[in-house]
């Protein structure tokens, strides 16, 4: 046989064995997801495995190596999908014995402990590229070579044993929360997007929003940052609720016109906010009422507003990049058809009622995953039998329709592309979580998250700014390890008697916890709703958590203001004000859309350099605790406002 035969033979069992292992993952995911759930361990190395295996298969270790050539890099990229199914197995065949040794590790464990971390880090730099990588590979040094820090990061360094087997075989590493997250919910997601996709769902939703948003600069983001910020609420989740209204509002902006990282910003940005807006604010509301003995009622009420601000600010920011890159409305008559849309598409709504009944019903997000897309899959397979029914009828048999062996065929093959769909689109966000947990377990490991918050009193100098800022910085490096409502316990016990030296109300104090326990999901390096969102939009990572960062500064800002401005409604003794409260709302509202003008030089129109300087000023004039700085940026905003209205600049 020629040996240009026997590359072609190779490169399509290749590819058969990429279609075969994508499928398995997608239905072992469904499996564990709504029928029996197995060991967090081995659970996640089996999700591994499969995912390393997929990265080697389809992602080519440089730019112009092809995956469609027998070379060297083919028989490379073998070997290192061997030795990926060979360590994450070593995991699986000896649980019971690596539980037992826990310390006391054997050389064999050492050797695969170090091959599965170079693993991951190699599946890393192919998939998301070096920043990430080197952030992972310097916090392995960071480890190693403790004693010989700087005294404030100090620490006594720790073995190679020690942090390779940490990484490997625990979950307090590559194993943790990040990977857990995208090991069970997120796949799920993801993979009902696939399905909504390859059923056509997907276009329904996008066609729909596009009939009812499209005559509008920026509809369809605009209408998903307020459908996430309801399902956020409720949810408990904001990576849960990333993969699942992100899964056709992100498909939805796309196909408007925003680039993909964009769109997966913007949805995370808006589901983070969802777990600030009442009336479930997540597990937050009923944590700071048992902790602060204030009523669960009071604290949803004051929490409304601020949340309120946030989402003003996101929705500027969305504004000004939908303007910015041209993104003007379409004419009615260019638009689809309401009613057109919902006839051919109005069974595709009853999977995202079912959707919301289940994940308000407290069911997991896991499991209301699996839900979906059970009932995603059977309402397409009932409409599409319908429809071909209806056919048959009609057409009187005529040749042209599909007989009943090609129907059966034509939806076999459907649902085994939304399976492979699915595996394929969870590449790149079940990589960034595994590389993600290097960090978490080198966090956790040397004691950095705890340095942090230890650190704000003296640090801070008793500067109230400065102790906020400090236990925002800690809250994102505890973040990187823990859910959002253990971050918020964590700070709360640790980092909130400081506020409460410096004379911050308890439940202000409380407050301006929670809301920067958030900030781990839109804050590089690890930023869990960003990575989900960059996997349903299939976009880079890292770009995407950056552009969330910058969506999602509503978050940092409001936070130090709730300190200095009663931001909150509440006088002294948690009594509602009226134009005391109202007047420094209003000013940090039009401040927080100050500052979005300057951060993107935008309002009307592109902003000169002196209109931006005018609006970085009076961002700084309404954030001010002064009302004679609100009545200056008051002025300042209306200057840089009028010559924005009424100047044009030179093209």
């Amino acid at each position: 046989m020629p040996v240009e035969d026997q590359h072609h033979i190779l490169i399509r069992v290749t590819a058969a064995i990429v279609l075969v292992l994508a499928v398995s993952l997608s239905l072992y995911q469904l499996y564990t997801a709504g029928i029996a759930a197995l060991t967090a361990l081995v659970q996640r190395s089996i999700h591994l495995g499969a995912i390393l295996t997929l990265t080697f298969l389809l992602r080519p270790p440089f730019k112009g190596v092809s995956k469609d050539r027998v070379n060297l890099w083919f028989f490379l990229d073998w070997i290192l999908v061997l030795a990926s199914v060979s360590c994450t197995f070593y995991i699986c065949y000896n649980l019971s014995a690596i539980f037992e040794r826990q310390g006391a590790w054997l050389p064999s464990d050492l050797v695969v402990s170090i091959a599965g971390t170079i693993l991951v880090l190699e599946a890393c730099r192919r998939v998301i590229g070096w920043f990430m990588t080197g952030i992972c590979i310097l916090a392995i040094v960071y480890a190693m070579f403790g004693p010989y820090m700087p005294m404030l990061i100090i620490h006594k360094g720790y073995s190679i044993e020690r942090i390779a087997t940490t990484l490997w075989l625990t979950t307090e590493g590559i194993f943790g929360l990040p990977l857990g997250v995208a090991a069970t919910f997120v796949y799920v997601f993801v993979l009902f997007g696939a399905f909504l996709e390859v059923t056509g769902g997907g276009n329904f939703f996008i066609d729909l929003a596009y009939a009812l948003t499209g005559r509008f600069s920026g509809g369809p983001a605009k209408t998903s940052v307020v459908a996430s910020g309801f399902m956020g609420s409720v949810s408990g989740s904001a990576v849960g609720n990333v993969v699942a209204t992100g899964s056709f509002t992100i498909p939805m902006m796309k196909k408007v016109g925003y680039r993909p990282h964009v769109a997966g910003a913007i949805e995370a940005a808006a589901s983070t906010g969802g777990q600030l807006m009442p009336p479930i604010m997540g597990a937050g509301a009923f944590l700071m009422a048992e902790f602060t003995n204030i009523s669960y009622l009071t604290i949803i009420k004051v929490a409304l507003l601020p949340a309120f601000m946030y989402y003003v600010t996101l929705l500027v920011f969305v504004h000004y990049e939908a303007k910015k890159l041209g993104l003007v409305g379409q004419p009615r008559d260019q638009l689809p058809r309401i009613g057109s849309v919902l006839k051919k598409g109005l069974h595709f709504i009853l999977p995202i009622a079912i959707l919301i009944y289940v994940l308000v019903a407290n069911y997991s997000p896991m499991r209301a995953g699996f839900v979906a897309v059970i009932s995603t899959l059977l309402v397409s397979l009932a409409a599409n039998a319908v429809m071909w029914t209806a056919r048959a009828t009609f057409m009187g048999g005529d040749t042209q329709r599909l007989t009943l062996k090609e129907f059966s065929r034509r939806e076999l093959n459907q649902v085994v592309s939304a399976l492979e769909k699915g595996a394929r689109n969870a590449v790149m966000v079940s990589v960034a979580c595994a590389a993600a947990g290097i960090i978490v377990g080198m966090v956790t490991l040397t004691g950095m998250g705890l340095k942090f918050s230890s650190l704000v009193l003296d640090l801070s100098y008793g500067i109230k700014v400065l102790a906020i800022l400090l236990i925002g910085a800690a809250s994102l490096v505890l973040g990187m390890g823990l859910p959002v409502t253990a971050s918020y316990i964590v700070l709360a016990t640790l980092a909130g008697p400081a506020l409460l030296d410096m004379g911050v109300p308890l439940l202000i104090a409380h407050m301006i916890v929670f809301w920067y326990s958030q900030d781990a999901n839109v804050t590089p390096p690890v930023s869990l709703a960003s990575f989900a969102g960059a996997g349903v939009a299939n976009a880079n990572p890292m770009q995407t958590a950056f552009t969330s960062w910058k969506l999602a500064k509503g978050l940092y800002i409001i936070p130090v203001i709730m300190a200095y401005r009663p931001l909150l409604g509440l006088g002294e003794h948690y009594e509602l004000l009226h134009w005391e409260v109202g007047l420094p709302m209003l000013a940090t509202t039009l401040g927080l859309v100050s500052f979005a003008s300057g951060l993107e030089r935008y309002f009307i129109r592109k902003a000169t350099w002196l209109e931006t300087c005018l609006f970085w000023l009076a961002a700084a004039g309404f954030f001010w605790p002064e009302y004679w700085a609100d009545l200056a940026g008051m002025l300042l905003f209306g200057l840089a406002a009028g010559l924005q209205k009424f100047t044009a600049i030179e093209k």
